[in-house]
């Protein structure tokens, strides 16, 4: 499948943290063909195959959202925030509410006519949102039972260079550079285990799990990082368009982003490195303490727009770091087995 099709296909379905269950059946579908696939608890979707020296590879498949606590008895539902969701986005944002129904709705927003001087800057607490359904509060209560999740508008955006948007690119272009890179690791002498980690944006929780009684030697997380845009700082961004993210990090094993590094050169593939100071705030921070630790390197894809209702990301970035990854299995495949 090409890689835009692929992006599309897994940006469809919702999985906000703790309710991932919709894009479960999809995944299992796709990783069948490929080893035993199997969820666990937590609702992680894992899939291994092959024999040897046994990497782990992770991308999560949760997405940020809200949590309706209350319906007011306007029919205004109020929520809770479930993951980092950006509230200087909210006003305003057309929004899916996932109850017995998908309902769509509006997030409310007062007219600037009837704003005070004071709230033109004003960022609005999440517990100051409403959510606009069109209902009243008995019929509202009848199709939306408290707890159940809001996601932006599912949208899927070709832009121009390569470029797309959508709401949750974070980190369906992650797991779409492990299931490209698939077919090819298929035929390597080694064995792989894929992690389709949930509940990432509650704590990095799937993650926490799913390598227990694995039996790995070592792991790589796949996840987005930020893309420059105005306003940021260069140094603390990638580059949108110039490759795969290699993380470099005293948390991170040195020897697999040094490995990595120079599976890049050898193979021409375009990258950039992505230096930190301690915790990546991604899956390899836990990952690399999983059991009596792992050893775990991290690509990441860079993303404009960070938990917004329009994330940005290029394809090529999502297939260099699927290149990436085969281009380092096959090297470490290699010395292996040498």
């Amino acid at each position: 499948m090409k890689t835009y099709d692929l992006v599309e296909k897994l940006v469809s379905v919702p999985a906000v943290g703790g309710e991932e269950e919709k894009i479960i059946s999809m995944l299992k579908e796709i990783l069948s063909s490929y080893g035993k696939v199997e969820t666990d608890a937590v609702n992680n979707v894992i899939c291994t195959f092959g024999n040897g020296y046994h990497i782990l590879l992770d991308a999560h498949i949760d997405e940020i959202g809200l949590t309706v606590t209350s319906i007011a008895d306007d029919g205004f539902l109020k929520v809770a925030a479930c993951g980092g969701i950006d509230k200087r986005m909210l006003l305003g944002s057309e929004v899916t509410v996932w109850g017995n129904e998908a309902l769509n709705g509006v997030i409310s927003t007062l007219p600037p006519h009837l704003q005070k001087a004071s709230d033109e800057k004003k960022v609005p607490e999440i517990n100051d949102i409403s959510v606009d359904v069109g209902l009243d509060k008995d019929t509202a209560e009848k199709l939306i039972p408290l707890g159940s999740k809001i996601t932006f508008k599912r949208q899927f955006t070709p832009l121009l260079n390569n470029q797309i948007s959508s709401n949750c690119l974070d980190d369906r272009a992650g797991v779409a550079s492990l299931i490209s890179a698939l077919d090819e690791l298929k035929k390597l002498p080694i064995k792989v285990t894929v992690l389709l980690s949930t509940q990432e944006e509650l704590g990095t929780r799937g993650a926490k799990t799913g390598p227990y009684g694995r039996d790995v030697d070592e792991a790589i997380a796949v996840d987005v990082s930020f893309g420059y845009t105005p306003g940021c700082d260069k140094e603390e961004c990638g580059e949108i368009g110039k490759g795969a993210m290699i993380g470099i990090s005293p948390t991170l094993d040195k020897n697999i982003s040094a490995e990595l590094i120079e599976a890049a050169k050898e193979n021409d593939i375009k990258y950039q490195l992505e230096v930190m100071s301690g915790r990546t705030g991604t899956n390899a921070d836990v990952i690399s303490i999983s059991e009596s630790g792992i050893k775990c390197g991290l690509l990441s894809i860079p993303l404009k727009y960070m938990h917004s209702p329009v994330e940005v990301v290029d394809l090529s970035d999502i297939e260099g770091v699927s290149d990436l990854i085969v281009a380092y299995a096959k090297r470490k495949a290699g010395a292996e087995n040498a």
